[in-house]
């Protein structure tokens, strides 16, 4: 019975929303991706290099029973029941790859580089050495910056240990606001 609650623990967490959003825009990437694959650079690729489509890029390892080789184009080769080994699809399939981890490289940094700016931005003065930059919600346990004032995995309201006369705002339904220990 442990695992049901463990479980229902993790998907209730607020990073799996956020890991699902995440996965459906990498699926609608690589869709793009591949496109661009496909269709834009592999085409002049295959044209400079004698042939028309780089998908038709194979190695015939055994002719089929029904109609012998040669193939101009894999899928004569599959038709005829071939076996091929698809080369220039694992090509295809590599550059995709490639564009993907580019991309989300190039992503990545433009994000990291957004955060150093607001961060010199709106600077705070960094904490003494052996101070506590985080704790845990008293609610979820979920580690969050020191000078939360609300979790954001669980929305608890919580006091800002370092400022004990800025009370943290009442709830929109009319609720006494949760106080809070410090973790």
């Amino acid at each position: 019975m442990h695992f049901w609650r463990d479980f229902r623990k993790f998907v209730t967490r607020g990073n799996l929303v956020d890991l699902a959003v995440g996965f459906t825009v990498g699926a609608a990437f690589t869709t793009i991706a591949r496109s661009l694959v496909d269709d834009i650079i592999m085409p002049p690729v295959g044209l400079l290099m004698g042939r028309t489509d780089f998908k038709d890029f194979f190695v015939v390892l055994r002719e089929g029973p029904s109609v012998a080789g040669p193939y101009l184009t894999l899928a004569q080769a599959k038709a005829a029941g071939a076996v091929t080994l698809n080369y220039g699809l694992f090509i295809n399939a590599m550059l995709a790859f490639l564009l993907v981890g580019l991309a989300m490289f190039v992503v990545s940094r433009l994000m990291s580089r957004a955060e150093a700016q607001m961060d010199a931005r709106f600077q705070e003065a960094p904490p003494p050495p052996g101070e506590p930059t985080e704790k845990k919600c008293p609610y979820c346990r979920s580690i969050i910056p020191i000078k939360a004032c609300r979790c954001p995995q669980c929305t608890s309201h919580l006091t800002v240990p370092d400022e004990p006369d800025n009370p943290s705002p009442a709830p929109q339904d009319g609720r006494e606001p949760k106080a809070t220990q410090p973790a």
